[in-house]
């Protein structure tokens, strides 16, 4: 984040607009939504857990229990659920076997 002076890169007719509100002040102009990844895009984090839900999905249909997924992965039952829940009620994409079964 880089600090800028609103007298070098506004127009004068909208810094005094923002002197009306925020005079003297530190102010944030986060930047448009447009131009924001999403959480976990940029490093792949995002795309690697899909999988690994996917994975515990096609697992626990195929008859893995709750608490052998809960070794496997290092995570609590409860957290296996909602990946469970979650990842059901997601449309699958190109075909293969839902989680619906079990």
């Amino acid at each position: 984040m880089n600090y800028k002076n609103g007298r070098d890169v506004l127009p004068p007719s909208l810094l005094k607009e923002l002197q009306k509100y925020v005079s003297g002040e530190l102010v944030y102009v986060p930047k448009g939504n447009e131009q924001r990844a999403r959480w976990g895009e940029v490093s792949g984090t995002r795309k690697l857990l899909a999988e690994r839900n996917k994975e515990i999905c096609r697992l626990h249909a195929d008859g893995a229990t709750i608490s052998e997924l809960e070794g496997r992965y290092h995570l609590t039952g409860e957290s296996i659920r909602k990946i469970l829940f979650k990842t059901r009620r997601q449309p699958m994409v190109g075909g293969g076997i839902h989680a619906h079964s079990k």
